[in-house]
């Protein structure tokens, strides 16, 4: 094993003792790499290292995976160990074929069908990253120590393995250290060289001990942040305020601040939460959150995603600068209103003190800062598809397999409420399957993917001396989103209508023509196509879209997680909303088999709202947003000339604090013109720093497909 050691010490350190536990030999694994990996400090000149080798690799959302396939070139290179590494190949490969077996249970022909998904990653969350910051890994130390003494059972190896993170983390440190001091020595740019002057002061004392101001916290935060993955930043404003405020020289901290947007934005990190209230709904917003404003409006970068928590006290100056960073065109920040959030979590059992210590991961998924393996997108059902599959028996429309449960012969429905019921008992069923897919995935993580890093980081993974993924953290809930609400209700509504209310059609003559497409039948598609819409104050479709959604929460509610949680809902559309759109079949919104054109948020299907930005708004609070334990995404896109006049901002504020007041959960924006938009799409190169806001993320637009794009550009343009 000693030459294995030489040419791969993650597979040595992982193999080092098969006797241990898996969790006690991940952390061996990186240990062992900590000091012998590649380490440099990147061009904003913090810590730049990874936790890769040839055959294994650390990440937030896999743990330690391992890549057998690399062996052979490995035994080209030293043939001489060839039967030693072919036994530790295939024994890489056993490991991921057994975490694979319940991880890719995932009910193919409804994911392939884009009907559900569930657990096909390992998701998001939010490590407390502020612990290293301010109390070290000696801090960290007391704590397991302390933990300890808790006497629970069978968690020797455990707090052994939380033990060697803290190991890699100080090897890690004292390696920056001589770096620093190295390229200090023969630097001669002044200015470059006193990044690397203050890296060394800064590993002179961090990680070991609390970092001492901002830019030691700095080098600090990026160790953790790197070695952990990458993941979402989190209350970076809260945890860091402490450092902020030990620094006299401020100019030093802005450089600083401004030199970690850069390494976010390289390194494309996820979401950075910013200001909220606490259980007392005291405004928590500080002078660091004005700064990350403004560095965010001057960048203009598309990552890290950007939310900012709003509630009923914020400062109306928060509210100047939230207006301004909108109008630079970035999509960012999307604002949640701690109004609705803080009351959704603790209505599935979070108590005050930590519901208001939420934040965002990943997209727009809700977490519990530093406590919590919860927020991480579990799974989707496509509403839209099970509208389908109502209207066909079970049966694909599109490729005509008996992909879900029969709910009846529709042709001979009496009522509408047969109609209602059949879509409601796919729905249920569907979203059965892809919260039985996602424990599955959440199944095998636990076993075959322990985090002993992240398990130093979460409350309630020391204190119990259980792992972060196997039910260590305090929130273990689930979230499982959901897709084509809009499109789903204008269809139920139409058949409401014009088959049940004004019998101008029988349901056997709406299944003929959706299938066939609509060929042959143009009145009908004509009249279908042309009826009310959700998102224009009417009451009639607005109920039946929130009625069916306000359900699907209720079902979810009924699904335990594999982590000792339940099952929330939300809409965090992604990237998707183009693809699910394309594969599914003829609706009677009139829409047609394989159009792409399908809603991309809680608002109503793009270029449906025709009554304007306050009719939108009354519409899409008729959702339950308290039952919303995830991001429950509103998405409006407005012309930038309203931006630019300041009658237009207040109107804007206004518009944003209405929604809020009246129950809204989240609200993001999109600044730009029609113009552009179609400008770009032919002429890309001139529109390389265009960002619109797609689900829960900015995007340049000119890197998104082309039916995504069209989806964005047929988002209803508001005028306020």
């Amino acid at each position: 094993m000693e030459r294995i050691r030489e040419i791969d010490p993650m597979l040595y350190g992982f193999f080092k003792d098969e006797s241990l536990e898996l969790g006690e030999r991940i952390a061996m694994a990186l240990v062992e790499f900590a000091r012998t990996c590649d380490i440099s400090f990147d061009r904003s000149y913090f810590p730049c290292f990874e936790f890769a080798s040839k055959t294994t690799r650390f990440s937030f959302s896999d743990s330690l995976s391992y890549n057998w396939n690399s062996i052979p070139s490995l035994i080209e290179e030293h043939p001489e160990l060839a039967d030693e590494l072919n036994v530790l190949g295939q024994k890489l490969k056993n490991l991921e074929e057994k975490k694979s077996i319940l991880r890719d249970a995932r009910y193919h022909v409804k994911a392939d069908a884009q009907a559900i998904w569930g657990g096909g990653w390992g998701g998001h969350s939010n490590p407390d990253y502020g612990r290293l910051v301010n109390i070290g890994t000696e801090g960290v130390r007391a704590k397991i120590a302390e933990c300890k003494k808790l006497g629970n059972p069978d968690s020797d190896w455990f707090y052994r393995a939380c033990e060697m993170i803290m190991d890699a983390f100080d090897i890690l440190g004292e390696r920056f250290l001589e770096l620093a001091r190295s390229l200090a020595a023969t630097e001669t740019d002044p200015k470059i060289k006193k990044y690397y002057e203050d890296a060394a002061r800064a590993f002179e004392v961090v990680p070991k001990k609390p970092a001492y101001d901002f830019v030691s916290a700095a080098h600090s935060f990026s160790l953790h942040f790197v070695a952990d993955g990458n993941d979402s930043p989190g209350r970076f404003d809260q945890y860091m305020w402490r450092a902020w405020e030990l620094t006299e020289n401020k100019d030093e901290a802005r450089d600083a601040i401004e030199r970690l947007w850069e390494n976010f934005h390289d390194r494309r990190s996820w979401n950075l939460c910013l200001a909220g209230s606490d259980e007392n709904w005291n405004d928590e917003s500080n002078e660091l959150t004005y700064e990350i404003l403004r560095i965010a409006r001057e960048k203009k970068y598309q990552t890290p995603n950007i939310t900012l928590r709003v509630h009923r006290n914020t400062p109306e100056v928060l509210w100047d600068a939230i207006t301004d960073t909108l109008a630079s065109g970035i999509g960012m920040p999307a604002l949640y209103n701690d109004d609705v959030v803080c009351p959704a979590l603790e209505k599935i059992g979070i108590p005050d003190y930590d519901s208001h210590d939420y934040c965002m991961n990943g997209c727009n998924q809700i977490d519990i800062f530093g406590k919590s393996h919860m927020g991480l997108e579990d799974g989707e059902v496509n509403f839209a598809k099970c509208l389908e599959y109502a209207l066909h028996n079970g049966v694909n429309d599109m490729n005509g397999n008996q992909d879900s449960i029969p709910t009846g012969d529709l042709r001979n429905a009496e009522t509408y409420e047969e109609v209602e019921r059949a879509f409601l008992e796919q729905m249920e069923y569907l979203t059965y399957l892809a919260c039985n897919s996602a424990n599955n995935a959440q199944h095998a993580r636990a076993n075959y993917g322990p985090n002993p890093l992240r398990s130093c980081f979460i409350d309630g993974c020391l204190e119990k001396g259980i792992d972060y993924r196997n039910g260590g953290p305090l929130y273990g809930h689930g979230q499982i989103l959901s897709e084509g609400m809009p499109d789903t209700g204008d269809s139920l509504w139409a058949i409401k209508k014009l088959v049940f209310i004004e019998k101008k059609y029988t349901m056997a003559q709406l299944i003929d023509a959706l299938c066939a497409n609509f060929e042959g039948y143009d009145e009908l598609h004509h009249d279908f196509k042309n009826c009310e819409k959700f998102g224009n104050d009417i009451p009639e479709v607005d109920d039946i879209t929130a009625r069916i959604n306000n359900r699907f929460f209720q079902i979810l509610k009924r699904n335990h997680t594999y982590r000792g949680g339940i099952y929330t809902g939300g809409c965090s559309t992604f990237s998707r909303a183009a693809g699910y759109g394309a594969n599914t079949a003829a609706l009677p919104n009139g829409k047609k088999k394989g159009e792409s054109l399908l809603a991309d948020s809680i608002a109503a299907t793009p270029g449906c709202d025709t009554h304007g930005p306050t009719s939108l708004i009354k519409s899409v609070l008729k959702y339950d947003h308290v039952e919303a334990g995830s991001g429950f995404v509103f998405q409006n896109k407005f012309d930038k000339k309203i931006f630019n006049t300041e009658k237009g901002r207040e109107s804007f504020k206004a518009l944003a604090k209405a929604f809020f007041a009246g129950g809204g959960q989240q609200y993001t924006v999109t600044v730009v013109s029609r113009e552009e938009l179609l400008d770009a799409m032919e002429n890309p190169d001139a529109h390389r720093d265009l960002i619109v806001r797609v689900g829960g993320y900015s995007a340049y637009f000119v890197q998104l497909d082309r039916g995504l794009q069209e989806n964005v550009i047929a988002r209803t343009f508001l005028e306020v």
